[in-house]
Formats: C-alpha cells, structure tokens, sequence
C-alpha cells in the first residue's frame, strides 16, 4: 500500500490505538488532536528515495519499532519489494537469510514531529531501511533522532512508548468493549 511521504495520512480513521507493550492484552485508544503525515508506505513499482541513511537514525528507528505497537491490524502486510514471498515454512516474524528485519508486519509507529504534528509509519519502515535502502524525507530523520521510546513521560502507561496521549485516556484490556 502506497502513500507519498509527508503526505496526510488517511489510512486508518479510527483514531489511534496503542498496544501496552508489558503484556500485550492491554490498549489505549484516543482520538488525536495532532496532524498525522505517511513516511515510508512504500510499494514496488512507485518511486521511493533511496541512499545510506546515518547510522544512528537505523538504530533509533529499530528501537521506536521495537518499543512501540500503533494501530495492530488481524492481517499480515509482506514486503512487496522483496524478490519473493516467505514460504509458508519461514516466521513472519523473523528475517529471512541474509536480511536484518523481518519483511512482514502487523502494525505502524509514531514519531512526534513539530508541535501538533506526528508521522505516521508501517512498522515495515525498519525492513524498508536497513534491507532495502530507502531513506525517508529529513524531516523524519531528525524526528526519530529527537525522540526517546523511553522517555520519562511514561510513567502513566509505562507499555505506551508515545508521549501525545491525552489525560482522559483509559487503558482497556481487550476483554472490553
């Protein structure tokens, strides 16, 4: 599924949800109040930019993508731009031979931009980075530069790795309606 970079995103418009990352079972789920923009929804056969991305934005971008679980969906996206399909003996999970990332995902990430301002990305921005080369917009480097996965503004939702979720927000385990 392809949408330009820095473009507005308008994938899911059921608001945000995310996953608590200490057990799993657990979401919040809030209407933003910020602007959200695509990085890096890229697909074979549309142009992308493509070049060596600075060392420290891949490993902090791997870290936000392990830290952090937006907007889970029931299916399963494959990387398009890989050759071939996994085989159905191969974990979705793990990364084929030779690779870095898993080519397969669930879900997105956010990084807070400027103030007001969010991007939006396919958790499949890391395989898409240290697999395939493609280096998102500056903007977005710098972001992922700026913002700690950990940061201290966790303490309320300590599995919620975003630091925008609003003071009325409830954490629910999936059980609830």
């Amino acid at each position: 599924m392809f949408y330009a970079d820095l473009s507005s995103y308008t994938y899911w418009d059921e608001g945000e949800e995310f996953t608590d990352l200490t057990d799993g079972m657990r979401s919040v789920r809030f209407q933003p109040v910020y602007e959200r923009f695509n990085i890096g929804w890229l697909e074979a056969g549309l142009s992308w930019t493509s070049g060596e991305a600075p060392r420290e934005f891949g490993r902090r971008l791997l870290a936000v993508i392990d830290a952090q679980q937006v907007n889970v969906m029931s299916g399963l996206h494959e990387c398009d731009l890989c050759p071939t399909s996994l085989p159905d003996s191969h974990p979705w999970y793990s990364p084929r031979p030779g690779e870095l990332r898993a080519s397969a995902g669930t879900g997105e990430i956010r990084i807070p931009g400027d103030p007001g301002t969010v991007f939006a990305a396919p958790s499949l921005i890391g395989h898409y980075v240290v697999d395939h080369s493609y280096l998102p917009p500056q903007p977005f480097v710098e972001a992922v530069l700026a913002f700690d996965p950990y940061g201290a503004w966790q303490a309320r939702f300590p599995g919620i790795r975003f630091p925008w979720v609003p003071e009325d927000a409830i954490l629910r385990h999936v059980d609830e309606a």
